[in-house]
């Protein structure tokens, strides 16, 4: 072998090596690069995979009868990439008990003993305020909280430029904190339609802000998900995957929507954070991670269905 035949295959080597350790370092399997460096996995930024691959995360609520020890060890033993802590809404304890007896460094032993990493903080209850520097010193993730009241379909614009304005204060303690805001749209709020969907993407310039979407209540309001999805676009943080029915049938796998064209959306606009299986009223703890379960594969089902089909 000639000398720079061997520089070649070193330098080929290195690339192949650095290429290996990012990818380690970005993959969902385990917490410690994203701790360890101070910054959380799940919102590394990625190159365009194809095919595209789902990362599935879970919330901490769907086990609010649990201490928050065992709810985080329950959504990771059910294999979900990500957990999604959340505050008192419902009477969820869990992130006023990482806030007021465990502590940032407790908080992320358990995650380290549960191998899976922080996706998400929802503070419908207390607001992103109150918990972000307490995100911050997590590792950082998405915090999600609700946007204001529903306005008259002429005053959208003016209301949402109001509503921006409104967030900025919460987007510098996300800059500051290394962390992102993500609004969701609900019945009856400012983000509730296609419509406000765009406006909220016309008007906002700040990478830290962005959109969580909840199908459940675009289905309400009659509106298609695939569509809002592909409006919403690199500004989607976070995707419930959610919809209108009663009881579990609201988890997917249960209900009657057909999941495989809203991941293929998730697919086309390439959507790099977690997909995340959700109910409201949640059963027993263990009724509700054997629908989890049921929930998890299915979706990975749909997955693998959008790609065979050529739509991811």
């Amino acid at each position: 072998m000639s000398p720079s035949g061997d520089r070649l295959d070193r330098r080929s080597f290195l690339r192949q090596t650095a290429a290996s350790a990012a990818s380690a370092t970005l993959a969902m399997t385990g917490v410690s690069a994203g701790l360890s460096i101070g910054r959380n996995p799940c919102f590394a930024e990625t190159t365009t995979e194809s095919p595209w691959k789902m990362k599935l995360s879970a919330s901490s609520i769907a086990f609010s009868k649990l201490p928050t020890e065992e709810a985080v060890a329950r959504i990771a033993s059910l294999g979900f990439d990500a957990v999604d802590i959340w505050s008192a809404h419902a009477g969820c304890p869990h992130l006023d008990d990482v806030l007021n007896r465990l502590g940032a460094k407790g908080f992320r032993e358990i995650l380290s003993a549960n191998k899976v990493p922080l996706y998400s903080f929802s503070v419908y209850q207390g607001g992103y305020a109150k918990y972000a520097e307490l995100l911050g010193q997590c590792g950082g993730g998405v915090a999600i909280q609700g946007s204001a009241g529903r306005c008259d379909p002429k005053d959208l614009t003016t209301r949402m430029q109001a509503f921006m304005e409104s967030l900025k204060p919460l987007a510098d303690l996300c800059e500051k904190y290394d962390s992102y805001l993500a609004i969701e749209n609900h019945g009856n709020a400012l983000l509730d339609s296609h419509d406000s969907f765009k406006a909220f993407v016309d008007l906002n310039t700040n990478k830290r802000l962005g959109i969580a979407l909840a199908p459940y209540h675009l289905q309400r309001c009659g509106e298609d998900v695939g569509d809002v999805i592909r409006t919403a676009g690199d500004q989607l943080l976070y995707f419930y995957a959610w919809q209108h029915a009663p009881g579990k049938g609201q988890m997917p796998g249960f209900g009657p929507v057909d999941f495989t064209p809203w991941l293929a959306a998730l697919a086309e606009i390439d959507y790099k954070w977690c997909v995340n299986p959700f109910m409201h009223h949640e059963p027993e703890p263990d009724e509700m991670a054997a629908a989890f379960k049921t929930s998890r594969e299915y979706l990975l089902e749909c997955h693998q269905k959008a790609i065979s089909q050529g739509t991811a």
